[in-house]
């Protein structure tokens, strides 16, 4: 990889206000700087240093045309670090982007769509990491089966790659970092 892609900075890591998912994490906004030499402004994979804790993560963006990364309390604690510390992160865009997990309800629709599944299949994996993203940032279940069902849809009919979908949230506002919390505890 090119080091003019490669970044090293200091960030404070911060407490979500409404972490959900049960187990508590952190997360840091990227500098602008460091965002702008990632290769695609939406959803990004990288080979993340946190501390000298090496991880691969999906970076998600923040709709002000950066990212942020999500911090697993795994990583937290492999790093010996905690919410509210000032840590050394490094980041460079992976060589090849990972296949992306398809949710299962996704899976199902597209098993029931043969038409639609041959498309899927001869997308790039930045075209379905797209797709699924824009799938995923529905905030109701309800628009989330419509655009499941709209997916299968434009595929079926040929369209490789999803339209009418911002996928770095700067445009249409739809993306964001998460809130921090008040107060920077973890528990």
């Amino acid at each position: 990889m090119q080091s003019e892609t490669n970044s090293q900075f200091n960030a404070e890591l911060l407490c979500p206000a409404k972490p959900g998912g049960g187990a508590p994490w952190a997360f840091i906004v990227l500098p602008r700087e460091a965002s702008e030499k990632l290769p695609r402004r939406g959803r990004t994979t990288v080979e993340a240093s946190l501390n000298g804790h090496h991880f691969q993560v999906t970076l998600e963006p923040d709709g002000q045309l950066s990212h942020w990364l999500k911090v697993s309390k795994e990583h937290l604690e492999a790093a010996g670090v905690s919410v509210g510390d000032v840590v050394d992160l490094g980041i460079r865009p992976v060589d090849k982007e990972p296949e992306p997990e398809v949710p299962s309800d996704l899976q199902e629709a597209l098993e029931a769509a043969p038409e639609a599944r041959v498309v899927w299949d001869e997308t790039t994996t930045i075209a379905r990491l797209d797709w699924i993203h824009w799938i995923v940032s529905a905030k109701q279940a309800k628009t989330r089966a419509k655009r499941i069902s709209d997916a299968c849809d434009m595929l079926a009919s040929g369209k490789r790659r999803v339209c009418c979908f911002d996928p770095s949230g700067y445009y249409s506002k739809a993306l964001s970092a998460p809130k921090v919390a008040d107060t920077q505890e973890i528990g």
